[in-house]
């Protein structure tokens, strides 16, 4: 049966609307981002330079796509019309229901819709995997860096462990059904009857780490204030025990959180794989930073060790932190689109990015179309985020 179609002129033009809530969002962002740039500090230094407006415009428009993608995608990623199987781009459904703008993939999906949904899966991952795999480097990398001897021996050797483990096989471990259906028997699943698999039980250790980092840095901070110390404890508490509930147990109580095996296992993998590194780029800056004077001088003003760790060197430390933090989303970034590429732990029907590449290239002799989206969109917002990371370089370079 032969498909109406629309001309590459209606596709541009139609595309280009359906993103106008991108476009309100991103228009009202940079008018207020450029407004107020003087009192942005770092971010709003970005807007002096080419590179780093380029940057953020990039960036914002995924970001702004990942959140206004049900509005964007005019079909749900994962359902399937039969006649629209390899269809060409601009082919109109038979019905007069809609157009496949971007053209159908080899199970008569939406190209178009799977692209923007697929910007929601690694914007959900990519960002907070690497969030967390800073707080957990950070953690561990500033007593090594700080106390040496035989701290840093032990923490460095652990490191070096998960540095010396082949990232891919972690990740093939992980998404193994007998290894991911695994318990462990010990007290508490005794207790409560509750089993967690390896790959919740790692997920435990790394939610706990940032937990005990902000504990650590409001009670260094606060602790002579009575009022604001309980407040800010008392709602980290909270909020943690709320994240470790929902994602750890399944059990969140307001039924706002929940996390599958399959992105778990992601997760787990991509901090498990990058917070080696932030360990190494932190210690390294704090056995630099902790022979300035300014150390030695709140060292005789008695402060504690990690409140000089925490107040003192990280501050100083931020500058690289903040560039690698921009890498590491864009590695992470890729990272994800070979693990979809390879089939480990997504779903087989994920619409990310990394899946829809492998879907289309079975076919890439005979169509080309399917392959295209989502390639540019994972090759742009690494782009923008390379961009974001040079940016912010040269402009820490001047402070």
């Amino acid at each position: 049966m032969q498909l109406e179609m629309v001309g590459w002129f209606d596709i541009a033009v139609a595309v280009i609307g359906r993103f106008w809530p991108v476009w309100i969002a991103m228009t009202a962002c940079l008018a207020l981002s450029v407004g107020f740039r003087k009192q942005l500090g770092l971010y709003g230094d970005l807007f002096n330079t080419g590179v780093g407006f380029s940057a953020v415009v990039i960036c914002l428009f995924w970001i702004a796509t990942a959140v206004f993608a049900p509005a964007i995608a005019p079909f749900d990623p994962i359902s399937q019309i039969a006649a629209m199987k390899g269809a060409l781009p601009g082919s109109m459904l038979p019905d007069g229901g809609g157009v496949y703008y971007f053209g159908g993939d080899s199970l008569a999906r939406d190209v178009l819709s799977r692209m923007v949904y697929g910007s929601r899966i690694v914007m959900s991952i990519a960002p907070s995997a690497t969030a967390f795999a800073l707080i957990t480097g950070i953690g561990l990398g500033l007593p090594a860096g700080y106390y040496g001897g035989r701290i840093d021996s032990v923490l460095s050797f652990l490191v070096n462990l998960l540095l010396a483990f082949p990232v891919i096989l972690l990740f093939y471990l992980l998404v193994t059904p007998d290894v991911r259906e695994l318990s462990f028997d010990n007290w508490f699943s005794e207790a409560t009857g509750i089993g967690l698999s390896i790959a919740r039980s790692f997920a435990a250790v790394i939610f706990f780490i940032p937990i005990l980092f902000f504990l650590t840095l409001f009670h260094t901070r606060f602790r002579s204030r009575p009022d604001c110390y309980l407040v800010s404890v008392g709602a980290t508490l909270l909020i943690g025990a709320w994240i470790f509930a929902g994602v750890i147990f399944d059990a969140d109580p307001l039924g706002l959180l929940r996390v599958s095996a399959n992105y778990l296992n992601i997760f787990v993998g991509v901090v498990l794989g990058s917070s080696p590194s932030v360990f190494r780029i932190v210690r390294g800056l704090v056995m630099d930073i902790k022979t300035r004077d300014y150390i030695a001088a709140a060292q005789t003003r008695g402060e504690s060790p990690w409140y000089i760790m925490i107040w003192e060197i990280l501050p100083n430390a931020r500058g690289p932190l903040i560039v690698d933090a921009c890498l590491r989303v864009g590695y992470t970034t890729i990272l994800l689109g070979t693990l979809g590429y390879f089939g480990l732990g997504v779903p087989p029907d994920s619409p990310d990015w990394g899946t829809a590449i492998k879907d289309a290239s079975r076919l890439l002799r005979a169509y080309i179309h399917p392959a295209l989206p989502p390639a540019i969109a994972l090759m742009s917002f690494v782009l923008g985020l390379n961009l974001l990371a040079d940016a912010l370089r040269e402009e820490s370079l001047k402070d």
